[in-house]
């Protein structure tokens, strides 16, 4: 398991949701709702400045698919996002993991926890990346790879051969 602090991020079309996991990666924890801004970015900035505070090893960004695993409108939202984030700090590594979900649980959570549904609004979202991070740290715990795929990360290279397909010899 690698050490440093990861962020989670669940990205809704009115707010944005912010969690953090402690140095050793074990436990996700709430940090805030940020008002989502598309037209100022300002809650990109905001991600982002929280990563250079907690000088975060990556932020993990839940991409919602839909139940078959296929892109939605909500996914192109996302991927925009955390776009928009490697854009502006492009030395951070920045991931998308599968959030199907997670919206759902983090209702079921706040209402089993006794909070009244009309302020679920103001914490489902931070309950939502605390369950986007704890998967990802629960998947790297298990299996000891990093979770997710890597926004602006490189894709394998294509073998390269000959045009018969054999070995080129010289």
């Amino acid at each position: 398991m690698r050490t440093g602090v990861r962020l989670g991020v669940d990205v809704g079309t009115v707010r944005v949701g912010l969690a953090a996991s402690d140095p050793s990666g074990i436990m996700a924890t709430p940090i805030r709702t940020l008002a989502r801004a598309e037209s100022t970015n300002k809650d990109v900035v905001a991600v982002a400045e929280a990563a250079d505070e907690a000088q975060a090893l990556e932020v993990v960004v839940g991409l919602p698919l839909n139940m078959k695993g296929q892109d939605t409108a909500s996914t192109a939202a996302a991927r925009a996002w955390a776009n928009t984030l490697k854009g502006l700090r492009p030395q951070l590594r920045v991931v998308l993991v599968d959030e199907r979900l997670t919206s759902v649980t983090a209702h079921r959570a706040l209402h089993e926890s006794g909070v009244a549904g009309r302020k679920h609004r103001t914490h489902v979202d931070q309950q939502a990346a605390v369950l986007i991070l704890q998967a990802a740290l629960d998947t790297e715990r298990g299996t000891g790879r990093p979770p997710g795929a890597e926004v602006g990360g490189r894709k394998p290279r294509a073998r390269r051969t000959t045009k018969e397909g054999g070995s080129h010899h010289g």
